[in-house]
């Protein structure tokens, strides 16, 4: 398992910070009776930044991956790509 560097991490945080915000917006939404496209473009926008993110996260890992190693091919390509199945 890599452990990623918190400075590489800070913006996909700020990212999620950001969606979880505009989660608790969606909320709001639905409680004040607000009109469904509305409420549905910005479910849209949080499962993009959301999306972003953990490509953000597996790209990370992955250059470091590639960084320890010397360039030297050690990263599990099946863990990898199960990694960005999840996500699809």
């Amino acid at each position: 398992m890599v452990s990623l560097a918190e400075q590489d991490l800070t913006l996909v945080v700020k990212r999620l910070r950001r969606a979880q915000g505009q989660i608790g917006g969606i909320v709001r939404m639905i409680e004040e009776g607000r009109d469904c496209e509305d409420i549905i473009t910005q479910v849209a926008a949080v499962s993009r930044a959301i999306d972003r993110a953990g490509v953000a996260i597996i790209s990370t890992g992955l250059k470091q991956c590639l960084a320890d190693s010397g360039g030297i091919d050690t990263v599990d390509s099946e863990k990898l790509e199960k990694l960005f199945l999840a996500l699809a």
